[in-house]
């Protein structure tokens, strides 16, 4: 049966079977084991020390972070140095390193995907986005590693730069543009980790309110992820100043698709420096009422009473009237009207609903519930009771039906009937209108 394999791959083989007949590849055999013993008995001397310290160091991110690489990626550093020293040893005495030289570029590879695995935990949220992601690396690296061992590289990379386009005076090639996009998700992941480390921090500051705070994350975010892609753009050699250009695209653009986007946006940050609305704010939009949840770029998080959360654009909240149950003082007053029989006494009626009032955990003694007979109405007196809550964001119909509940409770004990509408038929005739009178039957 005739070798079929490529020429490059029969080479390879064959001098791995020549370097594993060498009686002396077993010195570097010997050597990668010793390193492997070497890094397992370090890092189990000194994993526990560093799973302490980085429990006591859980409050400082950046210490926290660099600990917590570091008990990821002690095993394989520790290999590789192990491996590095050997390597080093059998090379000045003159005997063989072809096996360790396989094994550097392995264990970096494995050092590298921990590392950048554990960036992207730290940065993004759990999803299955990010799972896929590490996957994508992970697959990535290896393949480069490949490529490496098989001695392919080279001629991988010079295939994707000769793949290029000429535009202008400018030449771009594959190969550039893999590199931008590399440049430019190192350095944003970079960027996001950064931007969550000064997230934590000042929302931690208790001199700061919750709406700057907002603020600033999200300023910082931004100007970091612009810092982060002129970084990238400069890396790989591109020339800022013709980002002109796409200054002047991005212009039209806003001038036309991206308005609403444009608008909305500014309008986050108009919301967010002059502390109109806060997380935690007790909000009315029109028909919808909700807590405040988050505050973002293009459009605040409203959470209503079924629990439903609800995305209003910031632009509304600019150009629309919006009542904010929280903004100065997170008192607020509730107006509960009731009607009691003429037959009824309503000053008792008075005291009755003050007491119902004041029994309820939530209505405030200071102010006080106050009660006022609003009017003689045609179905009976009617009455107000007016009581000031401070915690809006329970909600404000389960106190009122609270109240009611007790309101009713109180007069049904105290015999005070609350009227049912009443009406007046007038019968213009008499009731003989109503009677039909009887045929005369008389035949005399």
């Amino acid at each position: 049966m005739p070798n079929t394999l490529p020429a490059d791959i029969q080479a390879l083989l064959g001098s791995w079977q020549a370097l594993i007949r060498d009686p002396l590849v077993w010195w570097e055999v010997g050597v990668i084991f010793a390193a492997a013993a070497g890094a397992l008995l370090l890092y189990r001397f000194l994993s526990q020390g560093l799973v302490e310290r980085t429990e006591q160091n859980a409050e400082f991110a950046v210490r926290h972070l660099a600990l917590k690489t570091l008990q990821r990626v002690l095993f394989p550093i520790s290999m590789l140095i192990g491996v590095v020293a050997g390597r080093a040893l059998l090379a000045h005495q003159g005997m063989s390193v072809e096996l360790l030289n396989l094994a550097v570029p392995l264990l970096v590879s494995l050092v590298t995907i921990r590392t950048v695995v554990y960036f992207l935990r730290k940065t993004f949220r759990p999803s299955p986005m990010v799972k896929a992601w590490e996957n994508i690396i992970s697959t990535s690296v290896w393949i480069v590693v490949a490529l490496h061992l098989l001695g392919w590289l080279p001629a991988v990379l010079e295939g994707l730069d000769g793949m290029a386009m000429q535009m202008g005076e400018k030449r771009i090639s594959v190969l550039a543009v893999g590199k931008l996009v590399l440049a430019v998700a190192v350095l944003w992941m970079l960027a996001l980790w950064v931007a969550r480390l000064i997230e934590n921090r000042i929302s931690k500051a208790e001199y700061v309110n919750a709406s700057m705070q907002v603020a600033m994350v999200k300023l910082s975010k931004f100007l970091l992820l612009l810092l982060a892609f002129l970084l990238a753009l400069d890396a790989v050699g591109i020339d800022l100043t013709a980002l002109t250009v796409f200054g002047g695209a991005l212009g039209v653009g806003l001038g036309f698709g991206l308005q609403r986007i444009a608008s909305n946006f500014i309008s986050g940050f108009i919301v967010l420096f002059d502390r109109s609305i806060r997380p935690g704010d007790v909000i009315t939009i029109g028909e919808k009422f909700g807590w405040v949840q988050e505050l973002r770029a293009r459009y605040v998080v409203v959470r209503d009473r079924d629990g439903v959360d609800r995305l209003i654009p910031n632009e509304t909240l600019i150009t629309n009237e919006v009542i904010n149950w929280s903004f100065s003082d997170r008192n607020v007053r509730l107006k509960i009207p009731v009607s009691i029989s003429y037959d009824n006494d309503p000053e008792q009626a008075l005291g009755l609903l003050r007491e119902a009032a004041m029994a309820n955990p939530r209505v405030l003694a200071d102010p006080e519930p106050a009660t006022r007979l609003m009017a003689f109405g045609d179905n009976g007196i009617e009455l107000e009771l007016r009581v000031w809550i401070q915690d809006p964001e329970l909600g404000l119909a389960n106190v009122r039906s609270d109240i009611n509940l007790a309101i009713w409770r109180a007069f049904k004990g105290a015999g005070i009937v609350i009227p049912y509408p009443q009406r007046d038929v007038h019968i213009r005739g008499g009731l003989e209108a109503l009677v039909p009178v009887p045929a005369d039957t008389d035949t005399h």
